[in-house]
């Protein structure tokens, strides 16, 4: 699927574009191209011809107008905090901020939800439920800068999806402005809905290449009252996999269960200046452990449970963390594992996800192609729900993009995942980085399928262009 339009008068349209947001938000000057010309995704860069800052819906219609009739692309960006390139702006073209959308607009109480701008930072979002006794659930490792509007784009899970889901599981309802130009509502405000077919779940997921949104409606929880969090080293990584599928074949249902790779937490361990882990040269992994509730008798004989069973994978002296900024220290050395070992050089990552019971086979797997292929692996990830997160470092190379050798062993990975009864990507989303390996996972009827449906959406293909496939 090419562009509608191969010549693409951007530059023409400034004026209109100014008219409509305000000289202030149009931008074409170097830097902050190259501000938005990235993510987080390996080291890519690609300039958009100029950045837009729209405040409301009505205002992206009018852009997507615009840019329809004269086929330019159009790329719609969060917080920048990607892994797959679904934010970059590799057709150039307009790339549309959506950063002055951060309005928490309604918290209902009375119905357990919210409904919110998609600029939001999911912890501002769930921080400010939380004054209320509410929950919010989803929580990715970038969860302090991520947008919940790029949350709804790639289904974003993170470390609390073993206990209470996706993204996908609280939306609702979405506005959404079409590449066309119009403005429609998904969905409903209801716990249930079987009234046609389900526009808002095929649009949390679609990358951004469906519709931008601009308004999104999140079901809550109430807010548990305690949680509690220990840490379990393993000398052997596999057996680490093992005791994971062991905890939820016991009956256990932890609210996060996270495996890290030694490595990768000493170099965590380093940047971040924590020595709340002990580090012994005899560890090859940890798991962390939360379970939650309300009611702390019940929460302690479960993790008392928990920690016995893990004797017989293996399993070394726990650790519990005994107040709160423990438990603090323990998850900020998981949350900043991904930016971590990037710095240290592992540029690209993986976000392969298996049957949970399937995990040990995926390690060995991931070690054995670094053999093969001559590149070293970290692991760490939401192991309760069998996504291990595969970051790689190949000496000379920076990105997965620009190395043949590299492009080979993915694709050896990816087969190795689909063998599984697994998939190439958990929470990540395909994007740009990705798309090459659709054909491991999909016969070309379920990619035309795909394809039809970006078409009925985006007749003219101009919103985020050339992603997923």
């Amino acid at each position: 699927m090419t562009t509608a339009i191969q010549t693409l008068p951007v530059l023409e349209q400034l004026d209109n574009f100014r008219s409509i947001v305000g000289e202030q938000y149009v931008f074409v000057d170097e830097e902050s191209l190259n501000n938005y010309g990235h993510d987080e995704t390996e080291h890519l860069l690609f300039l958009p011809d100029v950045v837009i800052k729209p405040r409301t819906a009505e205002e992206i219609s009018a852009i997507m107008k615009i840019c329809n009739q004269h086929g330019i692309p159009v790329t719609p960006r969060g917080g920048g905090t990607g892994l797959s390139g679904g934010a970059l702006p590799h057709l150039g073209g307009v790339l549309l901020s959506m950063e002055r959308l951060n309005t928490i607009l309604h918290i209902d109480e009375r119905n357990l939800q919210v409904t919110t701008e998609p600029g939001v930072i999911t912890e501002v979002l769930q921080d400010a439920v939380k004054e209320k006794g509410l929950f919010y659930p989803p929580d990715p490792s970038s969860k302090g800068s991520c947008f919940i509007g790029g949350n709804i784009a790639e289904n974003s899970g993170g470390p609390k999806a073993v206990k209470y889901g996706v993204v996908r599981d609280y939306v609702l309802n979405l506005e959404l402005v079409l590449p066309t130009g119009e403005i429609i509502w998904t969905g409903a405000n209801v716990l249930k809905n079987s009234t046609g077919y389900n526009l808002t779940q095929l649009v949390v997921g679609s990358e951004g290449t469906l519709g931008i949104v601009t308004k999104i409606v999140l079901k809550l929880l109430p807010l548990p009252k305690y949680d509690l969090l220990m840490l379990v080293p393993f000398q052997n990584l596999e057996k680490a996999g093992e005791a994971v599928s062991a905890i939820f074949r016991a009956g256990f249902t932890p609210s996060a269960l996270e495996l890290v790779e030694i490595d990768a937490l000493k170099i965590t361990a380093a940047m971040v200046g924590a020595s709340v882990v002990a580090v012994t040269d005899d560890t090859a992994a940890h798991l962390i452990i939360e379970v939650d509730g309300n009611n702390m008798d019940v929460m302690m004989q479960d993790m008392e449970a928990i920690a016995n069973l893990m004797v017989e994978f293996e399993g070394g002296e726990v650790y519990f963390a005994d107040d709160a900024q423990q438990k603090a220290e323990l998850w900020k050395l998981r949350r900043r594992a991904a930016e971590a070992v990037k710095l240290d050089g592992y540029t690209v990552e993986e976000d392969t996800v298996v049957p949970r019971a399937e995990l040990p086979a995926l390690i060995h797997g991931v070690k054995e192609l670094g053999k093969q292929y001559h590149f070293q692996s970290v692991c760490y990830g939401h192991a309760g729900d069998g996504n291990l997160h595969i970051r790689i470092k190949k000496p000379g190379t920076q990105n997965s993009q620009e190395d043949a050798e590299l492009q080979e062993s993915l694709r050896a990975l990816f087969k190795l995942v689909k063998g599984l009864g697994g998939t190439i990507s958990g929470e990540h989303g395909i994007g740009l980085v990705q798309k090459g390996f659709m054909d491991i996972m999909f016969e070309e009827s379920h990619i035309r399928l795909m394809r039809q449906i970006k078409k009925a959406f985006d007749p003219n293909n101009i919103l985020n262009a050339g992603k997923i496939f």
